[in-house]
């Protein structure tokens, strides 16, 4: 059949000077499938680039406002987050058990079957948009590369913004089969743009043939192939190797009053902090969402931001808490949002500082099905429409931001000095503490808890295990994801072994209130730092390392000129032993029921178990405060 019958000349010709068996295959395969009128092959030119941009607003998946290079996009009202149920890592029937609960799979002789049956014509009527990008910086160890075939050129704009140009990498392959390749189609579209068919929505990952299979969606995270979707095949790559592929972010923390800056990364279940961690004041970012992590010829962990943009969640960010960010949107620049309110070409959103001088109409998330938005506007159950969607997003590319740290491309990554382990937990551990080793780091990872919100669920308090804050991701089973930590730990030069920190931004007091105010995890990165390199003593506990009184009290006054008073600090700073050995014990029972886990896990969590009740015997308390420590 040939190219010929979907590119022109000068596109087949892009195609062709790749020299690479796989990637014709894999065109040609998908364009006889979805049947699209025509395709399009980008390479990294700005005019093949700024042709997906236009495309963009001229098919109306995209609209332009009032700020020069600021557009917003609308999807499905019933497309607005991912589509956990419809997200499946297809496996054999006879491998299904041993890959766990946690993972939502299915057969993958039916998937296929299925999923094939659903793009046949998918396309049809519309472009089909062929682009080539690196996960990673490129040409690095590193480097990744993944083609991507859509026909919404709002997911190939999006891409151009959170991720690296990638003609040139594949160029680099010289004929290899080694990269991912990511299939979407949003399918027929309503009269209004949006997907028509959400019942056959479909998100399928098949880690055999290293691919994406995704139809009749828009939202970013079930279309954009190379977000959470390409992270998952990332897992199971690196597992399979000997490196990692996290759910963190990419921070420098900068040292008061010193020339220093320490790399950490850090990883936090949703409403747990993750970004305002990444963008403390003072600080620089790499990356907010996904890190690759190597070891070095010299034992060092490297670690990238497989991203270079940032696709987030817009509600609450505002001047005061969100500074960095809020400039950017607010100044004209490429970005992107998404299910937010439009009144007169200018953007509003849930949280933005002011929400008095919101509009009282608009177009919002609800008009593709129910018209202009007004207020007091409800739904079909009587309940009030908000002006934006709670999960609205921007898309920038990081260097939009004054804090965007120069190492960003740097094909090595930066040396990783500390990791952060973050979850949402109101009355059991400390703000912040060091492991004990790397070891202890893997169980203290494995062990994230995050405490859901009335917002969220309508029931607070209710505990979620979430490991390394990435169960949603991981497509191994645990037992083997847990190893490939443990192995990396052992690979890593002790010099160079990054400490381990837990974080905690949740505690309250016994009326309710939070011990901590929204900046002070600046004082507890601070503290990590110098730990890092070894300025600060630590009072040993039997969870680990807390900060003494004496250092805390300095940090706070030199970071904000604020006191930090003793009383806080024991409250915030004991340890709830009853609390923590329920935690153990949640945690082994969770464990146990998992296949191949490694004993490291086991006998960590029993020196935990065993370091809890020793202090319980010694000081006859089940709440132990650090003055009883020292």
């Amino acid at each position: 059949m040939g190219l010929e019958k979907w590119l022109n000349d000068r596109d087949v010709q892009k195609v062709e000077v790749l020299k690479n068996k796989k990637v014709i295959a894999v065109i040609e395969e998908f364009l006889s499938l979805c049947k699209p009128d025509k395709a399009v092959a980008i390479d990294d030119s700005p005019e093949d680039i700024d042709y997906v941009r236009q495309l963009s607003i001229d098919l109306g998946e995209e609209i332009k406002l009032e700020k020069e290079g600021h557009t917003v996009h609308y999807d499905s009202y019933f497309d607005q987050a991912r589509d956990k149920a419809n997200t499946r890592l297809l496996v054999p029937a006879a491998e299904k058990e041993k890959f766990g609960s946690h993972i939502n799979t299915k057969d993958r002789d039916e998937g296929l079957e299925e999923v094939l049956r659903i793009m046949d014509g998918a396309m049809r009527g519309k472009i089909a948009i062929i682009r080539f990008f690196c996960l990673g910086p490129t040409n690095s160890r590193f480097s990744i590369s993944a083609l991507q075939i859509t026909d919404s050129a709002y997911v190939a704009h999006s891409e151009d913004l959170l991720y690296r140009k990638g003609y040139e990498q594949f160029k680099r392959l010289e004929g290899s089969e080694d990269f991912f390749y990511l299939i979407h189609s949003a399918g027929e579209l309503t009269d209004k743009n949006v997907t028509k068919n959400i019942d056959d929505r479909r998100i399928y990952i098949d880690l055999e043939e290293d691919r994406v299979l995704s139809v009749n969606n828009q939202y970013a995270g079930n279309s954009l192939g190379l977000k959470k979707l390409a992270l998952r095949l990332a897992i199971n790559k690196a597992v399979n190797e000997d490196w990692l592929t996290e759910h963190m972010f990419i921070s420098a923390v900068h040292a008061l009053g010193k020339e220093r800056k320490t790399y950490f990364l850090g990883a936090f279940p949703s409403a747990c902090g993750k970004t305002s961690t990444a963008m403390v004041p003072g600080n620089s970012i790499v990356g907010d969402d996904i890190a690759y992590l190597r070891i070095n010829e010299n034992g060092e962990i490297r670690a990238v931001n497989i991203e270079s943009g940032i696709f987030g969640i817009i509600k609450d960010v505002s001047p005061e808490d969100d500074p960095e960010i809020y400039k950017s949107l607010t100044t004209p620049n490429e970005t992107i949002f998404s299910n937010i309110q439009i009144t007169d070409g200018r953007p509003y959103w849930l949280g933005m500082g002011d929400q008095a001088k919101i509009p009282e109409t608009g177009i919002n998330w609800t008009s593709s099905l129910l018209g202009e938005w007004e207020a007091g506007k409800k739904d079909d159950d009587g309940n009030e429409l908000m002006f934006a969607h709670p999960n609205s997003r921007y898309t920038i590319r990081i260097e939009e931001l004054d804090n965007c740290d120069e190492k960003l491309h740097n094909p090595d990554g930066v040396k990783v000095s500390g990791i952060l382990y973050g979850g949402r937990d109101s009355d059991i551990s400390v703000p912040f503490y060091e492991t004990f080793s790397w070891n202890h780091g893997v169980v203290l990872g494995a062990s994230v808890e995050s405490e859901t919100t009335s917002a969220t669920l309508g029931k607070a308090g209710v505990r979620t295990h979430q490991p390394m804050a990435n169960l949603d991701f991981i497509v191994v089973p645990l037992g083997k994801y847990l190893e490939a930590h443990f192995d990396f730990g052992r690979m890593v030069n002790k010099e160079h072994r990054p400490l381990i920190f837990s974080t905690n931004y949740f505690l309250k007091d016994e009326n309710g209130k939070y011990y901590d105010a929204i900046l002070d995890k600046k004082i507890w990165l601070l503290w990590a730092e110098a730990r890092v390199h070894g300025e600060y003593d630590a009072i040993k506990t039997p969870i680990g390392y807390i900060p003494k009184y004496e250092d805390l009290v300095k940090l706070f006054k030199e970071a904000f000129n604020k006191d930090y008073n003793r009383e806080r600090y024991e409250a915030e700073f004991s340890i709830r032993v009853q609390k923590l050995l329920d935690k153990v014990d949640r945690i082994e029972t969770i464990f146990r029921s998992e296949q191949d886990v490694p004993n490291e896990f086991f006998e960590e969590l029993e020196k935990q178990r065993k370091r809890l009740v020793e202090a319980k015997e010694k000081h006859g308390t089940d709440i132990i405060p650090p003055s009883r420590m020292e």
